[in-house]
Parts: C-alpha cells; sequence; structure tokens
C-alpha cells in the first residue's frame, strides 16, 4: 500500500500518521500542500492533525483551497482512499468530501484526553479489524470537534450505516455522539479521534493500530 501524508503549514500530526502507516506495512510519501499532484501510485491519501494555517477563518477552510486539495478530490471521486483525523476531518468537510461540518466544543474549551469510541460499524476497509459494538480507546485533541449536521444528514448517515464511530460519552457536543463518518463508497473517512496516537505500545495503547492494519490488509488484497 501506498500512502501520501499531507503537511501543511500548522500540521502537527504528520509524522505521527506516517510512522502509523509503516508499522502497517505501507509505504509513504510526504506531500507538501503546495504540490499540485499526488504521487504516482498513491492508495491513500491521509490528512493529518494540527492547525493547518493556524485555523484562520474557520478549522480546515484555508487548507481546502490549497493547491494539493483539488488533487485529493479527484483522487476520492475516481475511487481512492482518503483519511482524515482531527483538522483532516474538517478539510475533508470543508472540500465536500463529507458531510456537515465541526463546531466550537459545547464546552468552549480545548479537549485533549483518551475517550471510550464505540465501533458502528464494521462494514469498511477502516473498521473491518474492530467488532461491532466494540469500545476501543482512542485519544482526542481538539477545540472544534462539535461535529454537527441537520437532521435529513443524521438520519441519512444512520440509515446508509455510514457512521464509523460514536462516543461512548460525548465530550464535546457533537450531535448523535458521532465521532466519526464514511462517505457514500465507503472510502474516505473523517474521524476527529487520534488511531496514529494509539498505535504503538510504547505510548500505552495499540487500540488504534487495527484501524492501519486493516486498511493496509484490505488493500493489498483489492
Amino acid at each position: 500500500m501506498h500512502a501520501a501524508v499531507v503537511v501543511f503549514p500548522g500540521s502537527n500530526c504528520d509524522r505521527d500518521l506516517a510512522v502509523a502507516f509503516k508499522a502497517a506495512g505501507a509505504k509513504v510519501s510526504m506531500v507538501w500542500h503546495k504540490d499540485s499532484e499526488l504521487p504516482q501510485g498513491v492508495d491513500i491519501v491521509g490528512i493529518p492533525g494540527g492547525f493547518s494555517y493556524g485555523d484562520y477563518l474557520r478549522c480546515g477552510a484555508i487548507a481546502a483551497n490549497s493547491p494539493i486539495c483539488r488533487s485529493v478530490a479527484a483522487h476520492a471521486q475516481r475511487g481512492g482512499y482518503v483519511l482524515g483525523i482531527c483538522n483532516g476531518f474538517q478539510v475533508l468537510t470543508e472540500t465536500g468530501l463529507l458531510p456537515g461540518a465541526l463546531l466550537r466544543n459545547a464546552g468552549l474549551k480545548y479537549i485533549c484526553k483518551t475517550v471510550g469510541l464505540k465501533v458502528e460499524t464494521t462494514a469498511s476497509d477502516y473498521t473491518s479489524g474492530y467488532d461491532a459494538g466494540q469500545v476501543v480507546n482512542i485519544p482526542i485533541a481538539h477545540h472544534d470537534g462539535n461535529y454537527f449536521a441537520d437532521d435529513e444528514t443524521i438520519a441519512k448517515l444512520r440509515g446508509e450505516d455510514r457512521v464509523a464511530f460514536s462516543y461512548a460519552e460525548n465530550p464535546n457536543g457533537a450531535r448523535d455522539d458521532i465521532a466519526g463518518i464514511l462517505s457514500e463508497n465507503r472510502r474516505v473517512l473523517g474521524m476527529m479521534p487520534h488511531p496514529e496516537r494509539a498505535a504503538e505500545a510504547a505510548h500505552g495503547n495499540i487500540d488504534g493500530a487495527a484501524l492501519f492494519r486493516a486498511l493496509t490488509g484490505a488493500l493489498q488484497t483489492a
């Protein structure tokens, strides 16, 4: 599997994401935000957490209009895989690759802690390494992680089994406890929690490693 990790000014989880991909057996290319094309042969694009462009305007809004995001959108539209984590999830909603928006946390404070995530579906290459209903422990670190969408969108996400993860105990006010969602073709995943921060035993928790292993296995056998 060939993964491309996009680097924006203000990214702070790009190397963590690259390490998680490599540990799962992927080849990784780091891609600068001003590049206009993804490397040849890329299977999945990772958009990491951080504070792209200092979170000016809206979180992810400037990054979504960077040169590389046009190629990321084209990659997704061709059926390519895209994983957006935290700020990356915000970028994916700003590009329109995923519905909804990420608002300021309900408590109006930055939250950094490990939370319980319920696996809502195993019918995706991202979540197939878990059991449906399983609760895994994954860190969060965000100020604007409160997922919002209108009633029709929430009903559609639930009805199409596109909620990948929900919070066991909602930390930020997200509608319907939603922590991560899938695109209609199930190849784009946006999630606020950080699985790449729970992918090494040295960090005390490897609950996130299963996501990267399942994804690599699925793409290697595709």
